[in-house]
């Protein structure tokens, strides 16, 4: 039986992949700044200041698109817990250590831009957000992760279902500053994305059983960061049924791309233990395109349902 390699010992031998993975994330990423991405004009005083405080007719935002902000910019929001995680798990030496600070920054842009961008438009209740960062943010995120390999396995496929959500409400917005905005956020989170793919590459490399564990471990009991927040089961289904992000799109966007990077039905190093892992997860993929199938068929019969209303409504 092969030998389980610890964190310390992964950290050693991926240190040449981190550094040079470090080093194309740095030539790759491109500078930008929040506050060309919100329309300062648009912004005005609350009643603190002898304004108006905000109403919900002010807004501009579909409910589906409200829903999406909110979830997306509270996940932003709650960067210290995933802070933590990946620094006790890479720790601050190195090109490991380069790449917390850096990331760090980056996605601390994210929720600047993006909570500026909705309390100038008045596109949410700043109350009601405030008090929903305070609670999910006191409250923290912990992904299960137990390992160097489960961590980076997790925010593989978190930072590209991030990228696809961004995507999409930007679209959903109904607003080109908005949809400039979240794609610049994607774009992002797409980069992040591939330090984090290449680095499982690398582990799987090194030591194939051991990080196909860590990458079925995480698949099969994945959440998104915001499932803690208040009201994101409400606002996931909002999202589902949008378009912006749903169980097909996690399948076929984030899931099966990944796993095709990483060659997982192809490689021909597994042991004994990864063989049976990866037929555990060749069944799990089937049970979700099965599961992708039948919320598609729901929302097409839930989505002739409301059109027929509304025929009946305009006749």
């Amino acid at each position: 039986m092969t030998r389980r390699l610890t964190d310390i010992e992964l950290l050693r031998e991926l240190e040449p992949v981190a550094e040079e993975n470090v080093n194309r994330h740095l030539a790759m990423a491109k500078d930008w700044h929040p506050h060309d991405f919100v329309p300062w004009d648009d912004g005005r005083n609350f009643a603190a200041l002898g304004g108006v405080d905000w109403d919900p007719e002010q807004s501009s935002l579909s409910e589906t698109a409200k829903a999406a902000m909110i979830t997306n910019l509270l996940t932003e929001d709650n960067l210290p817990s995933y802070h933590r995680e990946i620094a006790e798990h890479f720790g601050f030496d190195g090109a490991w250590g380069t790449w917390v600070g850096r990331w760090t920054a980056e996605e601390n842009k994210h929720s600047i831009v993006m909570r500026d961008y909705l309390v100038v438009t008045r596109g949410v209740d700043p109350v009601a957000l405030e008090n929903a960062r305070m609670e999910h943010m006191t409250n923290g995120f912990a992904p299960g992760a137990t390992s160097m390999l489960d961590s980076v396995s997790y925010v593989t496929f978190q930072e590209l279902a991030t990228r696809v959500s961004h995507r999409n409400t930007g679209k959903a917005c109904g607003d080109p500053i908005a949809d400039r905005m979240l794609a610049r956020v994607a774009a992002d989170e797409n980069l992040h994305m591939m330090f984090y793919r290449n680095i499982v590459e690398g582990a799987l490399d090194i030591a194939p059983d051991q990080a196909l564990e860590a990458v079925v471990r995480i698949l099969t009991n994945f959440q998104m960061p915001g499932a803690s927040m208040a009201g994101f089961r409400r606002n996931a289904v909002l999202i589902a049924k949008g378009g912006i992000y749903d169980l097909r799109q996690h399948l076929d966007d984030v899931v099966q791309p990944v796993l095709r990077k990483w060659r997982i039905f192809e490689r021909t190093d597994f042991g004994a233990r990864g063989e049976d892992l990866r037929e555990q997860l060749d069944r799990f993929l089937v049970d979700l395109e099965a599961q992708a199938v039948r919320f598609e068929e729901s929302r097409d019969r839930a989505l002739a349902r409301q059109a027929r209303r509304e025929e009946k409504v305009d006749a």
